[in-house]
């Protein structure tokens, strides 16, 4: 069975090739500049009120109901299914667990 090789393994390079990413996987992943702020804020979002529901030691049930939401929608949030919410409906989730959300706004380094 042929093994897999890199293109510079191919050339003869024993070192493997690396791309340095960007601070955002989206990104990387190819999606575009707006649209890969947007998913890592949605993830950044999901991310703390995941850990905040499994720091109080919540069911996903129990989560639904302390936000007023279905089951379902605690799975959606602790799946980090991005695509299912707004940054509006997160920023309201993390409010109603007692959070206040702050944003930081710094000039950009890279230019892409």
């Amino acid at each position: 069975m042929p093994r897999w090789k890199d293109k510079e393994q191919q050339k003869g390079n024993p070192e493997p090739a690396w791309e340095e990413g960007s601070d955002n996987i989206f990104k990387d992943l190819g999606f575009s500049g707006d649209e890969a702020v947007n998913l890592l804020a949605r993830a950044d979002l999901m991310i703390e009120i995941r850990r905040i529901i499994k720091e109080r030691g919540w069911s996903q049930r129990q989560a639904g109901r302390e936000l007023g939401v279905a089951q379902p929608r605690i799975a959606e949030i602790m799946g980090l299914k991005t695509e299912c919410f707004s940054v509006d409906s997160l920023l309201k989730y993390l409010d109603k667990l007692g959070q206040r959300v702050s944003f930081v706004i710094e000039a950009k380094h890279d230019v892409a």
